[in-house]
């Protein structure tokens, strides 16, 4: 069986180029959240205080700009 007609470069390096500019996007977006809100030392919250109500916020964040993120580079 021949594996290399299966999967093509060019698909492989669009997704992992997809894939870079996709957690580029992610890390900014999570930067941006943590400068907007001065008030709120977003790490020290959560690890030394262990605020459980930030970590769950900012997991639903993360989820939703994962989502805004997948489809504006899905389209």
């Amino acid at each position: 069986m021949d594996v290399s007609g299966l999967i093509e470069l060019k698909y492989v390096v669009a997704s992992l180029v997809y894939s870079g500019i996709g957690l580029i996007v992610f890390v900014i977006a999570f930067w941006l959240l943590d400068l907007l809100t001065p008030k709120v030392q977003v790490w020290k919250e959560l690890c030394e205080k262990r605020n459980t109500a930030l970590a769950i916020f900012l997991g639903a964040v993360a989820l939703g700009i994962a989502i805004i993120i997948a489809s504006a580079i899905h389209g």
